[in-house]
């Protein structure tokens, strides 16, 4: 009789620790979805690229690299630090700040060549100035048309030079959506009416508005720069449509510890919150919430193990995560110490995950824990410099 293949295992490879793949071909493919919404290949620079919060949990160097390589030439990150980081990855890309220019920091900027989104009058002021001295430097200027976060209110542009600010090299006037996942929400024509009668004033400058979600939009929206952040990663911009347009490009696998027969009833985890059934099976799995798998999952979230699914069971606590595999065990499945558990995968998309925990993928990404081993598919080699070279 034919041996039952057996699920894939962190034995084979001697690893302990979860499994993160990033597919940067997905994402890659992504990129150049978005990029085609803003006008096809011959506009490659009109879609950026958001890879603030390390590339949403994902690594923002090796994102960037990916995206560079496909024609990607703009990059937005919300730390100075970020991009001081970023620059080192693509040395020829413009990156801009989103939190803007903190007193002190200009020379940082104009060292890394940084572009810092001015928040408000004090930074568009103090960027003039420095500029004054240092010569004219990239930059972009944020408008707030609804956000009610960061950006200046339109009324603010009149206490402003604006010829100066027309005239910095490369300038962006930029707003941020706040509703555009949900497709008919009435503040998004509002916000995009407000930024429309703003745009005149700066006749040469770059105009952008949609994020990942607001490239989904009517067409007014998209202005002159796309700028993607969650929709890059594989999350679902359109959750209002039901259906996600874009390629998955994270798998997140932990191994197995321990898999055990409960012979009798008996509760599962802190607090008792679960309750066994005589001869249930429960696997225990090497992530908890120190991992990003969110302690909100603990009894509502699933996991897939050889394909079927497993059902988290008691609390999630800080390393270990228990789930019940009695079904799978019943249907034939060999699970033993080492057997991946895919917690993210195809058929339990980032979406999934966080409708489970009762919060946003945008969160499930970006809290994915440093324990995990990594992996990129598709990652763009670096040339190392040859031996002896200073």
């Amino acid at each position: 009789m034919k041996r039952r293949a057996e699920p894939a295992s962190a034995v084979q490879t001697g690893e302990t620790a979860g499994l993160l793949t990033v597919d940067l071909d997905a994402l890659a493919a992504n990129w150049r979805m978005l990029r085609d919404r803003m006008g096809g290949p011959e506009a490659g620079g009109a879609c950026a690229a958001v890879v603030k919060a390390d590339g949403y949990g994902l690594g923002a160097v090796p994102v960037a690299r990916r995206l560079a390589a496909e024609g990607c030439t703009t990059f937005f990150v919300a730390h100075a630090e970020e991009g001081v980081e970023l620059r080192q990855a693509v040395p020829e890309a413009e990156v801009f700040v989103l939190n803007g220019l903190l007193p002190g920091t200009a020379p940082l900027y104009r060292r890394n060549r940084l572009a810092p989104c001015l928040n408000d009058p004090g930074q568009a002021g103090a960027w003039l100035e420095f500029c004054a001295d240092a010569g004219p430097l990239p930059a972009a200027l944020h408008i707030d048309t609804g956000m009610t976060r960061l950006g200046l209110d339109a009324e603010d542009l009149d206490a402003l030079d604006l010829g100066a600010l027309g005239a910095l090299p490369g300038l962006v006037v930029m707003s941020h959506l706040a509703c555009a996942d949900e497709l008919g929400h009435p503040l998004n024509r509002r916000q995009q009416a407000a930024f429309a009668a703003v745009r005149p004033r700066f006749p040469a400058a770059r105009a952008s508005l949609a994020n990942s979600s607001g490239l989904f939009l009517d067409d007014e929206f998209r202005f002159d720069l796309g700028r993607p952040g969650y929709a890059l990663y594989g999350g679902n911009p359109t959750p209002s449509a039901g259906i996600n347009p874009m390629q998955p490009v994270v798998r997140l696998q932990a191994p197995v510890l321990q898999v055990r027969e409960i012979r009798e009833r008996r509760t599962v985890g802190y607090g008792a919150t679960a309750e066994t059934a005589p001869s249930a099976w429960i696997a225990t799995l090497a992530a908890g919430y120190a991992d990003g798998y969110l302690r909100a999952m603990s009894n509502r979230g699933t996991v897939f193990i050889d394909g079927r699914a497993c059902p988290v069971t008691g609390r999630v606590s800080m390393d270990l995560l228990t789930v019940d595999v009695t079904e799978a065990v019943q249907a034939g499945s060999e699970i033993r110490p080492g057997t991946l558990a895919d917690l993210i995968d195809t058929r339990h998309t980032i979406d999934d995950v966080a409708g489970h925990a009762g919060t946003i993928g945008y969160e499930i990404l970006t809290s994915l824990g440093s324990r995990y081993r990594r992996r990129y598919l598709g990652e763009i080699e670096t040339a190392r410099p040859a031996q002896g070279s200073a």
